[in-house]
Order: C-alpha cells, then structure tokens, then sequence
C-alpha cells in the first residue's frame, strides 16, 4: 500500500525550511560570494578571485588565532571532560550535601562567558585579585599574572573556560554513574579492587556515550570562542589570545574589510566541515552496520 503524505503537514512546516533555506543556506553563500570580492564597508561585486584567501593567510594574526583555537580548543575540552568526571566521580560517593555541592559546581555553567570572563579578569588581576590575596597572607612568592604574560595568556582563558564547562561534564557524568549496575559495584568490593581502579576500568568505559555528548557540546562552544576572549583579555596582551571568531568581528565592524572577514569565515566553516565530516560517516557507516543495512 502507497503511504500517503499528508499535505497539511507539509503546510506546517513550509515556514521552517522557509527559514532554513533563506536565513541559514542563502546567507552562507552570500558570504562565501563576497569573499572573492573586494567588498569594504559595503558589498562589492567587484570579483578578485583568491586575493582575500591569500592575504589572509598570509596574515600572521589570522595563523595566530588558528593556533591559539587549537590550544584552547584541545586543553578545555580535555579539561573539562577530566575534571567533570572527577567531580561527578566524587559526588557519586554519596557525600553529604550532595545537592548543594552539584548546585555550586553546576553554577558557573548557567553563567554566560560574558560574566566569566569578568569574574576571571579580577581573579587574575595582580593588584586586586588572587595574586594580591595570597601574597597579603604571607606567600609573597606566587604568582597568578598570567593576564599580563604572553607566554601564558591563553591558559588564562582555557582555566576560566574549564571553570565554566566543566559543571555540565559533571552533571551528565553523574547521571550515567547513577545507572552503573550496584552489582557490579559489590563484585568489585568483594573482590577487594580499589575504588579508583573500579571508576577507570569499569565506570569509565560504561561512560563511553555521555563523555562523547558531552565533548562534542564543548567542542560546538570552542568553535564559536569570543565573547570569553573579549571580555578577559580583548585578544591581549598584543595577539597573545587572539581567536578565529574574533578576528572576524573585528574586520567585520572595526577595520570595515568585508571580503577578508568572509573569507576567514568561510575557511574556518571548511576547517570544521574537514573536521567533522570523516566523524559524522564513520558514526552513520558504525549505526547502519548495528542495524544490518550495510
């Protein structure tokens, strides 16, 4: 029997892809477009070919903030998966005050970046903030004026951006833990293996779905970084921090270079689409193999 679509579904729906199609899809290729172009402050349709590709690659900010987009993006995801785990690990001990230790170290997430980046600015501010507190209480050698440091500048951010991420690792670490079989907790017990060495070996890889969920939420916010750069260092000290996404704003609004900012935000949707890709088939490849269609 020929199954029959119904047309006032199709009806329901004509606004979203509606939007999809001409918000999403068409301002996609109107941006790539006017990366081969000369546009300024206003679109042009002067074509130049590769040229804006070309000067921005060879743009020592541009290989800057491509790098400092991978050494954020490794060290906070990693970050953040670790200590998210450790935390629910340690909350699944079933310690008292559960509830208000979960709501504390959940907090920071439910903030925007915006904040963070504030809160972190005057912890890491020498004179005012965490330097200052703990020289007063007599350790007058430590030091926490990586802000000021372009060597370190750039763990600043992934520190506060760990502080911030690591609250949802945790809350979906905590909840798989909570679904571990208790039997296999009092096999373990009466085989005398050590609480950490049942976490690694048998917790941990039972984890395998949520950590993979839970990094790829991370690694979505790594892509799309700036308003935490912006608002605790500004790309400073000098390009010490700079990042894709604000390279983009800035010649976007500030330096009015439309055609350059388009071509560093297509290259970096190729970047990510290179990215992604291979993990996207082999995941479709590994679900129809489950489901006996290949």
């Amino acid at each position: 029997m020929k199954r029959k679509h119904p047309f006032a579904a199709y009806v329901a729906l004509s606004p979203t892809w509606l939007a999809v199609i001409l918000v999403y899809i068409g301002t996609m290729v109107w941006s790539v477009r006017l990366s081969f172009t000369d546009s300024r402050l206003f679109p042009s349709s002067n074509y130049v070919g590769f040229a804006q590709y070309e000067k921005l690659f060879s743009s020592s900010k541009w290989l800057t903030a491509l790098q400092n987009l991978v050494i954020f993006g490794v060290l906070y995801v990693v970050g953040c998966l670790v200590l998210g785990f450790l935390l629910a690990a340690a909350l699944d001990r079933k310690v008292r005050f559960e509830n208000a230790f979960r709501t504390i170290f959940l907090y920071p997430y439910a903030m925007s970046f915006i904040v963070t980046g504030l809160v972190w600015q005057w912890l890491a501010n020498p004179i005012f903030g965490l330097q200052a507190s703990v020289n007063a209480l007599g350790w007058e050698s430590f030091r926490f004026d990586w802000l000021t440091s372009r060597e370190m500048a750039i763990y600043a951010v992934v520190v506060a951006g760990v502080w911030q991420g690591a609250g949802l690792v945790m809350v979906l670490a905590l909840a798989g833990m909570r679904g571990v079989d208790g039997e296999q907790w009092r096999a373990a017990r009466i085989d005398g293996i050590p609480v950490w060495r049942v976490y690694v070996s048998i917790v941990l890889p039972q984890l395998g779905p949520v950590l993979a969920a839970a990094g790829t939420l991370l690694t979505m916010g790594v892509i799309k970084t700036y308003d935490l750069v912006v608002a605790l260092t500004n790309g400073g000290p000098g390009s010490a921090t700079e990042v894709p996404a604000k390279f983009i704003m800035d010649n976007l609004f500030q330096r009015q270079n439309l055609g350059l900012a388009t071509a560093a935000a297509t290259s970096l949707l190729l970047m990510v689409v290179i990215i992604v890709a291979p993990f996207r088939y082999a995941q479709t490849i590994s679900a129809r193999r489950k489901a006996g269609t290949l």
